[in-house]
């Protein structure tokens, strides 16, 4: 079944210059680019984007870090995209994710992570829609 996902590469990952490194990862999987932007965010957008997680106690700090910097966002699409974006990714922490993953490879960070990627069909909907509203 052809999907969309809301991928982000965060900060860390612009900064460390791995931007083309990621999105070639996707595309070599078989992902399309649907939808890309290269920008910075504020506050609110941050609070918008990861707004079930606004009152837990480890949202301040990602905050702090999302909108440190410039970011990528990009809409993949393609068969299964949310699951095969999940499974590229690996796990949230960078330390701990299996080997041939983007963070198992590239990150040893629990919340410079890299990436994101939505979790469901309901988030990758709500998500496409805060970033690309006209997609």
């Amino acid at each position: 079944m052809t999907q969309r996902t809301l991928v982000i590469l965060k900060p860390d990952a612009v900064r460390r210059g791995l931007v083309g490194n990621i999105l070639a990862r996707y595309e070599a999987k078989g992902l399309a680019i649907a939808a890309l932007e290269h920008r910075t965010i504020d506050g609110e957008m941050a609070d918008r984007h990861y707004a079930e997680h606004v009152e837990r106690d480890f949202y301040p700090p990602l905050r702090t870090f999302v909108t440190s910097g410039p970011l990528v966002v990009a809409v993949l699409e393609g068969d299964e995209a949310i699951e095969v974006v999940r499974g590229l990714n690996g796990a949230t922490d960078g330390r701990k994710a299996a080997p041939g993953t983007i963070r198992g490879d590239l990150s040893m960070s629990n919340r410079e992570n890299l990436v994101h990627g939505s979790d469901s069909p309901e988030s990758a909907e709500r998500e496409i829609g805060i970033w690309f509203p006209n997609l």
